[in-house]
Formats: C-alpha cells, sequence, structure tokens
C-alpha cells in the first residue's frame, strides 16, 4: 500500500493526519456531463419539465454535495469551504448537459473530492429531474480537471 495516504501499515484504511501540513489556497475544477435525447434536452432548455427548473435546482444540489462531502465520503476531511460554483451548460452536440464545479477553500487539505462530489450530485439531481421522459441518460466523464495549492501543487488535466 506504499504511496496511498489513507493506509496504514498493516494496509487498515484510516484517516490522513493532516495537522503537519501547511494552510494554504487550494482550488479544484471538476467537469461530468449527462448525455440524454434530444427532445429530453430541448424540454429542459424550454423549461418544461414537471418537476419545475431543472438547471436551477441541479446546481443547487451540486453545492449542497459539496458541502456534504466529509458526511457522503469516509476518509474525507470537513472543510470549511469558501466557494463552490456550479455551471450547467446544454450542449446540442452531445446531446446532453456538460456540467462543471468549481471550489475553493484555506486549509491543509485539497477539495478535489468535493468538487467531483458537486458534479456527480449534480448530474444525478438532473436525471431524477427528468427520468419520466428519458430514463436512458447517461452520466458520464466526471473527472478532476484543475487542483492547485498544497505540497503537491497543480495538477491540469491534459
Amino acid at each position: 500500500m506504499s504511496g496511498l495516504t489513507h493506509f496504514d501499515g498493516k494496509g487498515d484504511a484510516h484517516m490522513v493526519d493532516v495537522s503537519e501540513k501547511a494552510v494554504t489556497t487550494r482550488v479544484a475544477i471538476a467537469a461530468g456531463c449527462v448525455k440524454m435525447s434530444r427532445e429530453t434536452l430541448e424540454t429542459i432548455i424550454e423549461g418544461r419539465a414537471k418537476k419545475g427548473d431543472v438547471l436551477g435546482v441541479a446546481r443547487l444540489a451540486g453545492i449542497m454535495g459539496a458541502k456534504k462531502t466529509s458526511e457522503l465520503i469516509p476518509l474525507c476531511h470537513p472543510l470549511p469551504i469558501t466557494k463552490v460554483a456550479v455551471e450547467l451548460s446544454p450542449d446540442s452536440d452531445l446531446p446532453g448537459i456538460m456540467i462543471e464545479a468549481t471550489v475553493k477553500t484555506t486549509g491543509q487539505t485539497g477539495v478535489e473530492m468535493e468538487a467531483l462530489t458537486a458534479v456527480t450530485t449534480a448530474a444525478l439531481t438532473l436525471y431524477d429531474m427528468v427520468k419520466a421522459v428519458d430514463k436512458s441518460m447517461v452520466i458520464s466523464d466526471v473527472r478532476l480537471i484543475l487542483k492547485e495549492g498544497g505540497k503537491s501543487g497543480r495538477y491540469e488535466a491534459k
């Protein structure tokens, strides 16, 4: 288990002690998408979904998801999140909705999991809002795009 910080010398999972880490500004950006039929995308864009404002509700769910990450992912630290922004962009070429989440904090550990949780929570909420008209939607390509701060510095996906 060498190099994996969530395992001790015996291979048992544990929460990493970050108390000796420097407090730095940390940012993470994650992205993903929900692919759907053109008709479903038009329903969302035109505001015809029976459950209401699909993109608005999904945006709020993504923000809430980021804030609840430490309650969902067993070994994540609770963090003082200073910013969560979730953007949902209709894409007719997909067809579907592109999702991007930016999360910031000043602390001793990063916010990659919070950004990824924001994207997936927004995607699941979007699915829930329109599943009555399209059960074949696909949530895909959820990934970390950018991470800054901390000892490992900057990571940017290629």
